[in-house]
């Protein structure tokens, strides 16, 4: 019976494997595209493969460079404003608080604007301020006699800066942002970090970042021009460099420069020890062989601007940052750096911009009267100050927001390239809008001009570090597919497997088709359910239900989800392309209008999760999430209208199904109505809890000292008084009293001074010289002399 049991044992044992052995064969014959066979599975990876450009090594390390987190839940069509709000809190020390109260403060005291302009320098006083009080170390380590400042601090920082002087700005941004500092402390030898931390934190070493060629822009790091060859000399390992650089912040006053390059090793010297690719070297002022001083002159700026070159310059191995291990390592530090100087240090000079307008030119529309009228109460004054109030707003709130992502040791590059485009792009709107306004007072520069030199100094934030066409229509979405999508990453990286590992390729490449599949799905049917709700909550919602903060936050959180679906189904319709996404800038660029007008609303709502209860946040967080919503609708229903490619006129059918299922009526989104408008500009030009919110971050010089953005703010309430004062007066028909009248006379007396602009004898020194005249004058002197009547008075 044992006998027989054991067989009976061996032989069901033998079935099975018999039976598994079987389903294994089957499953390798029929699994699984579509339910067809494994070898279509393999034909179609092959398909694919075909029309999938290689990634360069510079694009792999970038793929694998910086982080991604609110990014990519964006991409997946469901955002959380929840988990937005729990991770990331903005929040500032009480040293940090105490420096811009005291020592951001003196700094702008020291600095007249119109003379830095002019002078095109700062005094030898502001210069050695800023290196006494470590604003060239904001975010180098206390240990190693930094101020160790959260990137909220210097973003503050540098906004309040940007209030009063956006040269001073770029000169302290650079430092703390793409200064070789931080990195430094985090990469350097501790030989480096001993003798260049210290120089640095106190400023005896003023630092700069050279990376950008003449032939390489946006496309900085291609390092075209800028090369490096392992060599060895008297048994010393080193790199002998030629490079070429132009655009270099504080190159001109630079005692030293993180030099990018590179870097080649024909000879094999470096052993394993580090390794080919894009390096830095740290060079002194005075190494043999480097070229600094010379200066670019960028519009009417004064900030030091100007070129670092060598030929054949030879440098030691230690000299490379991080040493001969850190050879090749430099993409990943430039992602760092870029993530601050891109995400932070500009949009914050937005801040400063927005925070200056709102505050002066606000004031200003009240001070200012035509026809007998402010002209605040003019509806195009009205409207173009609605929109300046608003976008400041956005650059406020994505700006904290992001401060707070990268303080949590985050570096996005996704979220880093929309601030930087996005932010710099609505500062520029903002200060023409104030331009506009401010009109003749705001072209005639001097010390009452304080719009001018920023008006200028815009468009160069906005060409820097990537120009704003560039990252808006490549980098962004190029980016954003490929590193924050939730599939796409490991399918893009399947198809780069080499023929060897076809197998292994074809298995990952079908698994994450399929997940791609579910997910275009899943966000098509969003698009729809979510498009639908938003639709009729939006045509059923009361103009004024933004005045309730719970109502405000649930409607425009179902708005950014509706678009979010939206976005993510375009982004999954985009394969379609293969390989040719990268040559369809025009859509690239209405998806990062859209990314980013979804991300900047996500911002907004955080912002007023945070700050609510502020009186009137309600009034321009409804202005500009009106504006965002209707910006990404529009980016969306272009990109819909012109898909391209061969199955284009196949994605834009999927696409409208599912973004517009109702064709126009499930696009209700519109800019914001005049009521509201007239609400948030009426906030801007009288003392209102939002225009405190506004002036807090502005620097405000000590009473009795001239300057106009402090008189403006100080003198609006007295001239608001004067004018409820004159409006009773007419309604009751009566003469004013005795307080009255003085205060009707002070406020006159303010609105003819503050309405003032310069004018000078001479503004060149030719013209200031003893007897000189003007040429246009000697021309006329020239023709009435051969005249006999010399004049009409003549007889």
């Amino acid at each position: 019976m044992l006998t027989s049991s054991s067989s009976k044992t061996a032989t069901r044992r033998s079935l099975l494997l018999a039976r598994q052995v079987q389903q294994q064969h089957s499953s390798s014959q029929r699994r699984t595209f579509l339910g067809i066979s494994k070898a279509v599975d393999k034909r179609f990876y092959r398909m694919a493969k075909s029309v999938m450009p290689a990634i360069s090594a510079t694009e792999s390390i970038a793929l694998a460079s910086g982080t991604i987190g609110f990014d990519r839940d964006i991409f997946t069509g469901s955002p959380s404003l929840k988990h937005l709000v729990s991770t990331y809190q903005p929040k500032l020390t009480q040293a940090e608080q105490d420096f811009i109260n005291t020592e951001v403060n003196e700094l702008c005291r020291l600095i007249n604007d119109h003379e830095t302009v002019t002078n095109r320098d700062f005094s030898k006083a502001a210069w050695d301020y800023m290196r006494d009080a470590r604003f060239f170390g904001l975010k180098i380590p206390v240990e190693w006699g930094g101020r160790g400042f959260s990137t909220q601090a210097v973003s503050q920082i540098l906004a309040k800066l940007g209030t009063h002087c956006m040269d001073a700005n770029a000169t302290v941004a650079v430092p703390n942002s793409l200064g070789p500092g931080e990195l430094l402390a985090r990469y350097g030898t501790p030989e480096q970090k001993e003798y260049f931390l210290p120089r640095l934190a106190d400023g005896t070493l003023i630092p700069c970042f050279g990376l950008t060629g003449p032939h390489s822009g946006s496309d900085a790091t291609s390092l075209i021009g800028s090369y490096g060859t392992v060599e060895e000399r008297n048994g010393e390992l080193g790199v002998v460099a030629s490079f070429k650089k132009r655009y270099i912040t504080l190159a001109p006053v630079a005692g030293v420069v993180g030099l990018g390059l590179n870097l080649k090793d024909p000879h094999g010297l470096l052993k394993g020890t580090g390794m080919e690719g894009f390096s830095v070297a740290l060079l002194e002022r005075d190494h043999p062989g480097l070229r600094m001083g010379p200066r670019h002159n960028p519009l009417a700026a004064a900030f030091m601007n100007g070129t670092v070159e060598g030929d054949d310059v030879w440098i030691p191995m230690s000299m490379i940052l991080g040493g001969q291990e850190k050879c090749g390592f430099g993409w990943n530090m430039f992602v760092e750096c870029l993530a601050e100087g891109r995400g932070v240090s500009l949009p914050a000079g937005s801040v400063g911009a927005g925070r200056a307008v709102v505050s002066a030119v606000g004031a200003y529309a009240r001070v200012r009267k035509q026809f007998r009228v402010p002209i605040a109460e003019f509806g195009g004054i009205q409207e173009a100050l609605a929109l300046a109030g608003s976008d400041s707003l956005i650059c406020v709130a994505g700006t904290d927001l992001m401060n707070a992502i990268v303080d949590n040791h985050e570096a996005p590059m996704v979220i880093s390239s929309v601030m930087k485009q996005n932010c710099t792009e609505r500062g520029r709107r903002i200060m023409e809008r104030g331009m506009d306004i401010a009109a003749g007072s705001a072209i005639c520069r001097g010390d009452k001009n304080y719009l001018a030199a920023g008006y200028m100094s815009m468009p160069i934030g906005i060409t820097v570090e990537g120009a704003n066409i560039m990252t808006r229509s490549f980098q962004i979405i190029g980016q954003g597919l490929t590193r924050c999508h939730p599939h796409m990453l490991e399918l893009i990286q399947s198809l780069q497997l080499p023929k060897g590992e076809e197998d292994k390729g074809t298995e990952i490449f079908v698994k994450q088709f399929y997940k791609v599949v579910g997910h275009g799905l899943t966000n098509f049917g969003h698009s729809i359910t979510r498009g639908l709700g938003a639709t009729f909550s939006t045509m059923f919602r009361s103009k004024n239900a933004y005045k309730n903060g719970d109502k405000l936050l649930d409607y425009h959180e179902k708005q950014l989800l509706r678009l979010s679906a939206n976005f993510a189904l375009t982004a999954d319709l985009c394969f379609s392309l293969g390989g040719r996404l990268k040559f369809e800038e025009l859509l690239m660029g209405r998806l990062s209008d859209a990314l980013g007008a979804i991300f900047l609303g996500y911002a907004t709502l955080h912002h007023y999760s945070r700050k609510r209860g502020i009186e009137g946040l309600e009034a321009f967080t409804e202005h500009a999430m009106l504006r965002l919503e209707t910006e990404a609708q529009k980016a969306l229903k272009d990109a819909s209208d012109n898909f391209p490619g061969a199955l284009g006129p196949v994605a834009s059918t999927v696409m409208k199904l599912g973004c517009f299922p109702l064709g126009n009526l499930t696009r209700p989104y519109s800019e914001p109505h005049d009521n509201l408008t007239k609400e948030v500009s009426r906030q801007i030009t009288n003392p209102s809890a939002m225009r405190d919110f506004f002036s807090e971050g502005v620097y405000m010089a000590p009473e009795g000292t001239v300057h106009q953005i402090s008189d403006l703010v100080r003198a609006l309430p007295i001239c608001v008084e004067a004018d409820k004062i004159a409006s009773s007066l007419r309604t009751s028909k009566r003469e004013p009293t005795a307080e009255e009248a003085e205060k009707l006379a002070r406020a006159e007396a303010l609105r003819d001074v503050l309405i003032q602009v310069d004018v000078f004898d001479h503004l060149t020194d030719a013209e200031g010289a003893k007897d000189y005249v003007r040429p246009a004058l000697l021309g006329t002197e020239e023709r009435m002399a051969s005249l006999e009547r010399k004049s009409f008075a003549a007889a």
